[in-house]
């Protein structure tokens, strides 16, 4: 009975030993985007506590640092601290890989109340002075039209600058997530106060799925995998009501 006590006990400590071996930490970056990601949110955003159940359903953990998002990019592209960023729409791209989605993001167009705009497709919106993110990932179609020059746009650096463009009369409208106007409405003060000028647009542009964008290497590919098994051990939607 000792000897297979014995036995027991060391195979259990090896067991153990060898699942604290195999857990790793990785690091990705993301940006201030709520109620999606932000330091200071409560499991610092949506997106972020999905992907860190996630990484904890297979034996990880995940630190995220927060950066401006054209920064929180380009530090994933160099260098070998960060192995991603999210959250990030689905892009033709060499560089990136792309995980299972994390979430949905219904991205539209933000609009003055008392000048609503009509449009049935994005060639409708010649004419419209439209205002873009820097460096987001819009829709496919629109993007090509902004390379082309087709439609007149302005560019910032924030979403709540735009919703503020477009309140001023400076911008017909704005591409923008309703799920982040909302946020802003109710939690940033500048915006708070232009409430009752601006709205979403009745048509949304699409329904866009959200991902992390791991680097198209052997260690990103490995990282993606991990992710995506783990997505499907946890409850997804759950999570994101509850951090919303």
């Amino acid at each position: 009975m000792k000897s297979k006590l014995v036995q027991f006990i060391t195979a259990f400590g090896f067991m153990a030993l060898s699942a604290t071996a195999v857990a790793d930490t990785l690091r990705l970056t993301s940006l201030h985007w709520p109620p999606y990601s932000g330091p200071d949110l409560p499991a610092q955003g949506a997106s972020v506590a999905v992907a860190k159940a996630a990484f904890e359903a297979m034996g990880h953990t995940l630190e995220v640092d927060f950066f401006p998002w054209s920064r929180a990019v380009a530090l994933t592209k160099k260098g070998d601290t960060y192995i991603g960023y999210f959250p990030e729409y689905l892009f033709e791209s060499a560089e990136f890989v792309f995980s299972d989605p994390l979430g949905t993001g219904p991205l539209g167009l933000v609009e003055r109340s008392t000048d609503p705009i009509e449009w049935e497709s994005p060639g409708d919106l010649k004419g419209y002075r439209l205002g873009v993110v820097q460096d987001y990932v819009n829709t496919e179609r629109i993007d090509a039209m902004i390379a082309s020059g087709y439609i007149e746009t302005s560019t910032v650096t924030s979403d709540a600058q735009n919703v503020l463009k477009v309140a001023a009369g400076r911008i017909d409208v704005a591409v923008i997530d309703s799920n982040v106007f909302e946020y802003l409405l109710a939690n940033n003060s500048q915006v708070s106060r232009v409430r009752n000028s601006v709205q979403m647009n009745d048509r949304l542009l699409v329904e866009k799925d959200l991902h992390i964008a791991f680097k198209n290497n052997s260690e990103g590919r490995k990282w993606q995998a991990i992710f995506d098994e783990g997505l499907k051990k946890i409850d997804v939607q759950g999570i994101l009501e509850a951090n919303m």
